[in-house]
């Protein structure tokens, strides 16, 4: 029993980090732990780990390792054993280990900016508070921020104006939810809307009562709406979209071509989605991102989902990295992050790299003349 239990701890210690996803925040490397969705990227330190991971574990588990073959019989050969292959695991962590260590280069080209934002204040978060029974009542259905999250979004706005934010931003996606929709309008739309203009508004006046003048779809970037990076679905009414005939309504210019379903065909009154399962839908919805033409996209979206998709990365970071990009969203909080294509999975090409040699010329490199010219000199 005693050699059973060895194997299987050795083998839960040189597997803990699986091949996953990475994002990038500040140079800082971070890895998924849970292989979920298609989006898989692994550092070369990871892939070398696998590998010698594995073989040391088919060798542990092998039908040849047995009490004539090794030593895992007897307290003191078991420690011995313990301490020859926690030091082989150390060795083989180093050897996976970057050069220069918390700091990785990628070429600028395969990643992307995001800018991650939490919604503003709503009537189901004030009453949830209160009493978390709130959030399985119908009078929260599909709920509308308040007027205090129209503050918080309105201080937002002018964040992201003030840092220069939103002047280069490409793309808006935004979760078909009111107050999601809301906040995304409110946060990165253009001004007041003016009667006469002939683009639609991204937003009509008074929706749901709330007393907000239209706002203007010109002088901003286009918004889409996309299913994927909606809350975490089930039970709860305040997560039940409308159907989207009646948000075209509200929102003339959110692009809604991406959603197939006119009714919300994907909530259900008695089923909550588990969390893994948003957890998969966020890693799809980063693959997703991959597919757009756009290298700076804001997100808006919900506290459940930001924290089950986020929770997947910054695993080999410091804790405080790790914490400031995963912790749970504060209404209205933005966090800019930076993902990483290391698997691929986009298709972009660098506009700024220059391929050099025009007009051609020579231009071999001083090292790489030494050792040309390196036996004519002896």
């Amino acid at each position: 029993m005693a050699d059973t239990v060895l194997v299987f701890f050795l083998h839960q210690m040189v597997n803990r980090h699986p091949v996953q996803p990475l994002v990038f925040i500040d140079q800082c490397e971070m890895n998924s732990d849970s292989k979920l969705g298609k989006f898989h990227f692994c550092p070369i330190s990871h892939k070398k780990r696998s590998h010698a991971s594995s073989a040391l574990f088919a060798y542990l588990a092998s039908p040849s390792l047995s009490r004539n073959h090794c030593l895992l019989f007897g307290s003191c050969n078991c420690l011995l054993l313990f301490i020859c292959l926690t030091f082989l695991w150390c060795l083989i962590c180093k050897v996976g280990m970057d050069t220069a260590a918390g700091q990785s280069l990628y070429p600028l080209h395969r990643s992307k900016t995001i800018h991650l934002v939490r919604h503003a204040q709503g009537v189901h978060n004030v009453a949830g508070e209160k009493n978390h029974d709130a959030y399985d009542s119908y009078d929260y259905f599909d709920a509308n921020i308040t007027p205090l999250g129209w503050e918080q979004v309105g201080n937002l706005r002018k964040h992201v104006k003030a840092c220069g934010v939103s002047k280069n931003i490409e793309l808006v996606v935004v979760s078909p939810l009111l107050r999601t929709m809301q906040t995304a309008v409110g946060v990165f739309g253009g001004e007041a809307y003016t009667v006469g203009v002939t683009e639609p508004p991204l937003m009509i006046e008074n929706v749901r009562s709330s007393d907000h003048f239209a706002v203007s779809s010109v002088n901003c970037p286009p918004f889409i709406a996309v299913e994927l990076c909606r809350e975490q679905m089930g039970v709860h009414p305040c997560d039940k979209r409308r159907t989207i005939s009646e948000y075209r309504k509200m929102f003339p210019a959110i692009d809604f071509s991406l959603i197939e379903s006119d009714e919300d065909s994907l909530w259900e009154s008695d089923v909550r989605e588990k969390k893994e399962e948003v957890s998969a839908r966020g890693l799809k919805f980063l693959e997703w991102l991959w597919t757009r033409k756009e290298k700076e996209i804001a997100v808006v979206t919900h506290s459940s989902f930001l924290f089950n998709t986020l929770a997947a990365f910054g695993n080999d970071c410091h804790p405080d990295i790790k914490s400031a990009l995963c912790d749970h969203f504060a209404n209205c909080e933005l966090r800019s992050v930076v993902i990483i294509d290391r698997g691929m999975i986009g298709s972009s090409e660098s506009t700024t790299n220059y391929p050099g040699k025009i007009p051609q010329g020579a231009d071999v490199p001083s090292d790489a003349a030494d050792k040309k010219y390196a036996g004519i000199r002896l």
